[in-house]
């Protein structure tokens, strides 16, 4: 029987070619979640080509707010195909209004020179890691209105690291993570593929407050994901313990750019990730 994250990505049919319908999201709150928009993409292009050819990259922009009682319509484009790579662009859209829009590229796998090579982690195993990023952000609600609605999302994250400064204390450290679809999926590679970015994008924009004392649950910052880009290394399966490290690069301009990395147990990189997000505070 397929699980939640399974169920979430089996796309039906849509009204015309290269047309597909996703599901509504399996939580609650005002808004689809980012990387269920970055999930569906990747599958709805990944329909699109043949299956010698794996995603390496994508990237993407959230353009307005989705519905998470609305399927989400998406409508791909053949932009190349080569002999070793094929570009895909794709439209979210929920009725009239378009959510999001992505550029994917995928690549014939080959061998060629590696680096870096896997080295060991520094970091306690992941099932020796108790605190969950829905406890963690549950704690860091600051009305008592303001509901974390992010647990419904068929994910485990174990927090490592979680910053604990008092507010107004720059917090520099990377934050780290370690993090799994929380049910076993079947060995389809681009099934794999969207489980990393749907992993990908439900931490690394949240770290951006964080050199300048606050958090982003603050109900102060008016704070959202402007867009993400991924790169996939190699190919590797969401349902097994990834590390993520992540880590802020600027900040300015009421916006703010964060960076991380997708790591083994075995301490080999399989995939590096960009965020940036709005960040405007309202005192």
């Amino acid at each position: 029987m397929a699980g939640v994250f399974e169920t979430l990505m089996q796309l039906d049919e849509g009204s015309g070619a290269d047309s597909f319908l996703g599901p509504a999201a399996p939580e609650g709150g005002e808004r689809v979640f980012g990387g269920q928009f970055l999930a569906h993409s990747l599958m709805a292009a990944g329909r699109t080509v043949g299956g010698d050819r794996a995603p390496h990259s994508l990237h993407g922009y959230f353009l307005s707010a989705g519905d998470v009682d609305e399927p989400t319509v998406l409508q791909v484009e053949h932009l190349r195909d080569g002999r070793s790579f094929s570009q895909r662009s794709v439209r979210a859209r929920q009725g009239d209004r378009e959510c999001f829009f992505a550029l994917i590229s995928f690549h014939v796998p080959e061998a060629g020179f590696e680096f870096p090579m896997p080295k060991p982690l520094d970091e306690p195993p992941p099932e020796s890691v108790t605190l969950t990023y829905n406890h963690f952000s549950h704690e860091l609600r600051t009305l008592e209105t303001d509901r974390w609605e992010g647990e419904g999302r068929p994910m485990d994250i174990r927090y490592i690291n979680p910053p604990t400064a008092p507010e107004g204390e720059p917090v520099l450290d990377n934050q780290r993570m370690w993090m799994r679809i929380d049910e076993d999926l079947p060995d389809d590679p681009v099934l794999h593929a969207a489980g990393l970015a749907y992993l990908a994008d439900s931490t690394l924009v949240d770290h951006v407050m964080l050199p300048h004392g606050y958090r982003w649950q603050d109900a102060r910052l008016t704070g959202t994901s402007l867009d993400h880009a991924m790169w996939f290394h190699r190919a590797e399966r969401a349902d097994q313990w990834l590390l993520y490290d992540q880590w802020v690069e600027a900040t300015g301009s009421a916006r703010g750019l964060a960076g991380g990395r997708l790591v083994t147990v075995d301490g080999a990189v399989v995939a590096t990730c960009g965020q940036e997000g709005l960040m405007r505070w309202g005192g």
